[in-house]
């Protein structure tokens, strides 16, 4: 852990994942990166309070994800897991959502409103 990550300690941190990948360019490299983002976010000193994950990021949070364990780590270390529920219904994923909860975009916008800062990879 750097020491910068070490200084911003300070308050409602929300993390948004709108997509599975990270980045644009190859899907396999996207795929990789975002998945050491999501596991290296447990090693912050002061945890987002919550992840919110809408668009292609709710495909992060199914069962077969390799995102799934470092998701399910974070929701029991207490983060808020918020998903999208329309993502989930649009792209027909609502029998294998594995962690977090459903939630309606007034819930999302009124979670990115209260943020202190969001960090959007």
């Amino acid at each position: 852990m750097t020491k910068d990550l070490e200084k911003k300690e300070e308050g409602f941190l929300v993390v948004v994942l709108a997509d599975n990948q990270m980045g644009r360019g190859d899907d396999v490299l996207g795929n990789t990166i975002m998945r050491s983002f999501i596991h290296t976010l447990r090693q912050l000193n002061q945890l987002p309070k919550v992840i919110i994950c809408y668009n292609a990021g709710v495909k992060l949070a199914i069962r077969d994800s390799a995102a799934l364990d470092d998701l399910q780590k974070l929701e029991k270390a207490g983060v808020d897991i918020m998903i999208c529920g329309a993502c989930i219904n649009y792209f027909n994923l609502g029998d294998q959502v594995g962690v977090g909860h459903l939630s309606h975009m007034d819930d999302i916008v009124e979670t990115l409103a209260g943020a202190d800062r969001i960090m959007r990879p």
